[in-house]
């Protein structure tokens, strides 16, 4: 009787364990993705494309130099290297939060001058920095360029700091506007509300004359033209006097009636990145820069398109725009001559392409 149930267990035992296997050898195999399809159950990858959208910041001033505000967007055509564009976004009168950057030039050649230089860069300050909006830094160069006052908006630091300046040295003018850019204007602080969209400023007084830079001109104002600067001018390679003073005959004998190497370099500076150059006589005339420089931040326009020419082959590319209508013909446009595409990774170690002109 044992031996006959040990042997039913047995049986029932050997039949659950074929069971078993036969389901295992039911199951089917796991089946593999071909070629071009996504195993099941992952998810399908994302294509991202980066798509460059260029920002253009500019003026419009009739014949008598006033700047005109009432144009819309109809008003104005874009083109890039000569292949018209479509404006995907326009503004008037921009508000957008200010990075300045003030380039003080300290250097031995302008010793007389310094104290005219000081008093309007102060009072410019007072008149442009919004509290709590824009933000300023200083940056005096000599032999060597050096920020003396970082991102404030705090006019009265930058007024204390201006005025305690001496002036010595070379001028290393072209090393000033590239380490401007590169060390503080290519990453600004950002505004309080962590938006990337700002404009970024350098205001240079200098006579122009670079003696002791390591940069070239073209170095410098390419890095100005990649990171979104517009340089503004100021030429001190004139004695600026007095309205009392004008009338002395010594001074009207040393008077220039033309533009000096130095002067030249301000004004190239200026142009190639949609901004503009001041050569003052007078002191009052130095004041009146500044408030130009003031009142152009305040008028100006902006539009932005995304290039038809998408190609990251790090290029400089031409940028123009036209004012078509017949009664507008008067009119004139400061803007950035163009700006440099982006470079692809294989690209990256490879000496950048110049401007043409550069």
């Amino acid at each position: 009787m044992r031996k006959a149930l040990v042997l039913a267990l047995l049986a029932v035992a050997g039949g659950t364990l074929a069971l078993r296997l036969a389901g295992q050898q039911e199951q089917k195999p796991p089946v593999l993705p071909t070629a071009g399809q996504q195993p099941p159950g992952e998810q399908q990858p994302t294509i991202r494309r980066n798509v460059e959208l260029v920002d253009v910041v500019f003026s419009v001033v009739n014949r008598r130099q006033k700047f005109v505000t009432d144009l819309g967007q109809a008003d104005f055509r874009v083109f890039e290297d000569g292949q018209e564009q479509t404006i995907r976004f326009f503004s008037r009168q921009t508000e957008l939060p200010l990075r300045v950057a003030l380039l003080l030039d300290t250097s031995n050649s302008i010793r007389e001058r310094l104290n005219f230089e000081q008093e309007a860069a102060v009072e410019f300050l007072y008149n442009v920095i919004r509290r709590k909006k824009d933000q300023a830094f200083l940056m005096t160069f000599d032999d060597e360029p050096a920020v003396i006052r970082d991102y404030t908006d705090d006019v009265g630091l930058l007024r204390d700091a201006i005025m305690k300046e001496r002036a010595g040295g070379g001028t290393a003018l072209y090393d000033a506007v590239y380490d401007a850019c590169e060390q503080r204007l290519m990453n600004p602080p950002l505004p309080a509300d962590k938006s990337p969209e700002m404009r970024r400023v350098l205001v240079v007084i200098s006579d122009g004359d670079d003696t002791q830079s390591k940069h070239t001109r073209g170095e410098a104002a390419e890095l100005a033209q990649r990171a979104g600067v517009t340089i503004y001018a100021i030429s001190s390679s004139t004695q600026w006097v007095s309205a009392e003073e004008e009338t002395d005959e010594n001074r009207q004998v040393s008077r220039k009636w033309m533009m000096g190497p130095g002067d030249k370099t301000m004004q190239q500076l200026a142009e190639e990145t949609g901004g503009r150059a001041f050569f003052p006589y007078r002191v009052d005339d130095l004041g009146q820069s500044f408030q130009d420089i003031g009142d152009e931040l305040r008028s100006q326009y902006s539009l932005a398109y995304t290039p038809n020419n998408q190609t990251p082959d790090g290029k400089f590319r031409r940028i123009q725009i036209r004012l078509e209508r017949k009664e507008l013909k008067d009119l004139a446009i400061r803007a950035r001559r163009g700006y440099y595409a982006p470079r692809s990774s294989a690209d990256f170690g490879a000496p950048p392409p110049k401007a043409p002109g550069q």
